[in-house]
């Protein structure tokens, strides 16, 4: 059994937006597969943003900020769910994940060879992302570069070893029936941990 935290990355807390029923699917399913889990929602949390590479480097994090940092320790394996906003995740995601994934916690500034050391280690990460244009579009032509970045940059970079995408495209006309599908599928990602 597996020590998972779910990221809902959606910074509108309203509950009719998809990533968050995403959400819940995924955590029932964890649920129901004997997993341990966590659910953090990026729109409940209060952090301010950094403005300086001292302040990434050197101011502590708030409570908020702390208790996501304890949550990604504490995982074995971590989902992230978010929209795609302008080719990549909102900018409420991303000042979330650079005061949480900061030198001391993800990893050290400290080399070992060429490389830093990694905080992260033995994890696996899966990243769930809903867009408005056609899934293999953004793969294919895009080639996931918004996605890419988080998988390689931040995840891979702190010592994430396995890191899977799921694309879900074509959100504005999609009808019940292809939403009940996906989440059926990210039900069942949630009972098999993956």
């Amino acid at each position: 059994m597996k020590r998972i935290l779910i990221l809902d990355g959606h910074p509108d807390p309203a509950n009719e937006r998809f990533i968050h029923a995403l959400a819940a699917a995924y955590r029932e399913g964890a649920q129901e597969g004997g997993h341990e889990v966590v659910l953090v929602r990026a729109a409940d949390l209060t952090f301010p943003l950094l403005r300086s590479q001292h302040d990434y480097e050197h101011e502590l994090p708030v409570a908020s900020v702390e208790t996501c940092q304890n949550a990604l320790n504490w995982a074995t394996h971590v989902v992230i769910l978010f929209p795609l906003w302008l080719g990549a995740m909102p900018a409420l995601l991303k000042a979330l994940l650079e005061q949480a994934f900061r030198p001391g916690f993800a990893f050290s500034n400290e080399s070992s060879g060429r490389w830093p050391v990694k905080f992260q280690n033995r994890k696996s990460a899966r990243l769930i992302v809903t867009m408005g244009m056609p899934a293999p579009l953004y793969r294919w032509f895009y080639l996931s570069h918004g996605v890419a970045n988080l998988r390689r940059n931040v995840l891979r970079f702190s010592g994430f070893s396995i890191v899977r995408s799921m694309f879900i495209g074509s959100i504005g006309s999609m009808d019940k029936q292809r939403a009940r599908r996906c989440l059926d599928k990210v039900r069942d990602l949630g009972r098999n941990g993956r």
